[in-house]
């Protein structure tokens, strides 16, 4: 059952017609300003012969956390596309559920309530009434954003698939047949992470030729014995949280990649990174770019010469 969440106040009224979609249903929402809209379908330029792979992915690597849900509507086409157009991470994370007719779509809880303007289960609608939904920005953004359908998952490998590396987390384990068959019909398999918190399911995921990543909190990390999980898990994504002994076995596993989550701040980014992880999985990927930078900036005017 799909039932609507009531707005309170002239305030929350005017909030509603600002953010109406314009356009016929399925239209490219409206990008803030500056940011200039991708080219649907078209092979990318940067393709080369093929899709952007993992191979091409830098010795540390931040991803955008659900478009960066500290500066963009987490899990929106409006919000990936800017963390794309910003530079500011190599990888783009949304999570995905199913719809009752089994359509794919980008969304991170079982319910509606946290982020549109409806109630009531994701797997309760079908993909003509997904055209429906619309996703409620949070007050705290910075910006200004219109309110739009979220997308489907088709619609995201099309519109990014080989341009970045993507990293999509199986909220249900049946979409995995559907989710493979997407990717691969893409030539993506070495574009895109499949995630899951699960390590049977990221054995699955392994099984069906996919980038397989496992994530884990950091209690789990404290009985984990992630040397297990080498032969069949690409990417470790672990709790920045964790104890420094988890994290440093973790590091120590064998597995390739190791990746924490879900940074927010400087401090947090360096510990990870001295203790050996390659990858910050963050919320604020513009913010961490910029102190990146002064940190750079200043390091370089200390060391110049007088």
């Amino acid at each position: 059952m799909v039932t609507r969440i009531a707005l309170t106040g002239l305030a929350s009224a005017v909030s509603v017609v600002s953010l109406t979609l314009t356009g016929p249903v399925g239209a490219a929402p409206a990008l803030p300003s500056g940011l200039r809209p991708l080219e649907g379908r078209t092979r990318p330029l940067e393709w080369g012969t093929g899709p952007l792979t993992v191979a091409a992915l830098p010795r540390v690597t931040y991803v955008a956390h659900r478009g960066g849900a500290r500066e963009v509507p987490e899990n929106s086409m409006t919000g990936l596309v800017a963390a794309y157009e910003r530079g500011t991470s190599q990888v783009l994370d949304f999570d995905t559920r199913l719809l009752r007719d089994g359509t794919p779509v980008v969304f991170h809880d079982e319910t509606l309530n946290r982020t549109t303007y409806l109630g009531g289960e994701v797997r309760g609608l079908d993909a003509r009434e997904w055209q429906g939904v619309r996703l409620r920005p949070k007050d705290a953004l910075p910006g200004s954003w219109r309110s739009e359908r979220p997308p489907t998952v088709e619609e995201v490998l099309d519109r990014f698939g080989g341009r970045i590396v993507l990293m999509l987390e199986a909220k249900d384990p049946r979409s995995l047949g559907r989710l493979a068959g997407m990717i691969r019909a893409r030539g993506l398999t070495r574009s895109v992470f499949v995630n899951s918190n699960d390590p049977e399911v990221a054995r699955r995921v392994h099984r069906l030729g996919l980038l397989t990543q496992l994530w884990r909190s950091a209690r789990q990390l404290r009985t984990d014995r992630p040397e297990r999980w080498r032969s069949y898990v690409d990417l470790l994504d672990v709790d920045h949280r964790a104890r420094d002994a988890d994290l440093v076995r973790a590091v120590k596993s064998g597995i390739r990649r190791v990746w924490a989550h879900t940074v927010v701040t400087d401090a947090q980014r360096d510990r990870v990174l001295a203790l050996g992880c390659d990858g910050v999985i963050t919320d604020a990927p513009g913010r961490l770019a910029r102190a990146a930078r002064r940190g750079t900036r200043q390091g370089t005017q200390r060391g110049a010469r007088p």
